[in-house]
C-alpha cells in the first residue's frame, strides 16, 4: 500500500498514513479537527545508466536495428483559383 503525506492547514501538524488506493482522502485533522492537506512530492523513481532504448527488454540478435516507417509522399498543392461565386 502506498505511502501519503498529510497537513493541517489549521495547527501545522505532518504526518504520513499507509492507505489503498480505493481508500478516499483524509480530509479531518486527528489533532485538531482542522482541515487537511494533501502533500505531492517527486517519485522515487530515477533511471541511471548510459541510457534504455526499447530494444533493451527483447529477445533477439542485439545488431538488429529498426527503420522508421517510410513518409508517404506529400500531394502537389493546386494551382487552380477560385473566384467563390458559383
Amino acid at each position: 500500500m502506498p505511502t501519503y503525506a498529510y497537513t493541517c492547514t489549521a495547527c501545522g501538524h505532518s504526518f504520513d498514513i499507509h492507505q489503498s488506493f480505493a481508500d478516499d482522502a483524509l480530509t479531518v485533522c486527528p489533532e485538531c479537527s482542522g482541515r487537511l492537506r494533501k502533500i505531492f512530492s517527486t517519485v522515487g523513481v530515477t533511471f541511471k545508466g548510459s541510457g534504455f532504448y526499447r530494444t533493451d527488454s527483447r529477445s533477439g540478435s542485439s545488431s538488429s536495428v529498426s527503420t522508421p516507417a517510410a513518409k508517404p509522399a506529400a500531394k502537389p498543392a493546386s494551382t487552380s483559383t477560385s473566384t467563390g461565386a458559383a
